[in-house]
């Protein structure tokens, strides 16, 4: 006899809870995934993971939350994002995407993807758990979470799946020089097809050291996870984000209202200055200004001056000014209740 859960389909299957590392308020579950192309190469199969913040024992119940999507060489190590949307009412729950964070597993190459769109399996198993308990579910999207945020909810339009998206910094075009905008980046492009493993380069380290606390910075997350130098960015996942950017530039039909924010400047990305971490310093802000009204037909946009890359890992006063314009707006767009 077959138990239950071995014979539900992967989407549908996911551990019981434990303990998390963020600590005792914190709990999560291993969500198991369907085989896929790295699969094939490694033998290994996917997970995800969600993580879920525990409720105040004094707060009354909620049916409202808040699912939050990380970047590249990115977790969710930000306990003070869940403090903020508890406080307004929401649960937290973070998804970590296959490959990523809490989600690598031995065998598997490290926060790699020929195709943003496998990441739909997860974001739906984690918004099908959130729907079981929750009226409404918000989707935060960070950076290639943005991306892949606003994709997910175009896809998944008409739906009724998610009531509201957010998007901090999110990745909707890619930053550099002309010859790297106009030449580089679609010589990758093309390279991304025939030879999507082939590395073509490493994400400077100066944005992640100025977060560390170990150089200086204010956070102690965790560098197996999140390295300074990032994991190798290959062809295939250039070019994966350069056909995601391209249907954003075609124009989106997101059907929930959505907030855009970001940071008011650009940084320079390839060295260590005295202002990593009150610029963004991974992409270009006018980038997402420009490309924040093709994703549906009700968004907001909101610059957040002095706003690090993760405006949630700005200084104190800059993201508490990022969570409260994400509050606001929330309270502002979603029916009470």
């Amino acid at each position: 006899m077959v138990d239950d859960e071995d014979a539900r389909p992967a989407r549908d299957r996911w551990d019981d809870e434990r303990d998390d590392v963020l600590g005792e308020r914190w709990r999560a579950r291993t969500l198991h995934l369907r085989p896929d192309a790295v699969t094939r190469r490694t033998r290994v199969a996917p997970q995800a993971t969600l993580v879920r913040r525990v409720p105040d024992p004094d707060a009354p119940p909620t049916r409202r939350a808040v699912l939050y999507l990380h970047g590249f060489v990115d977790y969710f190590f930000h306990p003070h994002v869940g403090d903020a949307l508890a406080a307004a009412g929401y649960d937290t729950y973070a998804l970590e995407l296959r490959d990523h964070g809490r989600s690598i597993r031995p065998g598997r190459p490290p926060n790699d993807t020929a195709d943003l769109g496998v990441y739909a399996e997860e974001v739906d198993a984690a918004v099908r758990l959130l729907r079981q308990d929750h009226d409404v579910v918000v989707l935060l999207g960070h950076s290639t979470g943005g991306l892949v945020a606003a994709l997910w909810a175009d896809a998944r339009r008409g739906l009724g799946l998610v009531d509201a998206l957010v998007l901090n910094s999110p990745w909707l075009d890619v930053r550099g020089s002309r010859f790297e905008r106009q030449l580089l980046a679609p010589a990758v492009h093309v390279l991304g097809r025939p030879a999507p493993r082939v590395p073509v380069r490493r994400i400077a380290p100066h944005y992640g050291r100025a977060l560390h606390r170990a150089t200086g910075g204010e956070w102690d997350f965790d560098l197996a996870w999140k390295p300074h130098e990032g994991f190798p960015v290959r062809a295939g996942f250039v070019r994966t984000v350069r056909r995601g950017q391209a249907r954003v530039a075609r124009g989106l039909g997101v059907d929930v209202p959505v907030l855009v924010l970001a940071s008011d400047a650009a940084g320079d990305h390839k060295r260590h200055h005295d202002a990593l971490l009150g610029t963004d310093s991974v992409l270009d802000p006018a980038h997402m200004r420009e490309r924040a009204p093709l994703l549906g037909p009700d968004v907001t946009f909101v610059e957040v001056p002095g706003g690090a890359h993760d405006l949630a890992l700005s200084a104190p006063p800059v993201r508490a000014r990022y969570l409260r314009e994400v509050t606001d707006f929330l309270a502002a767009r979603l029916p009470a209740g």
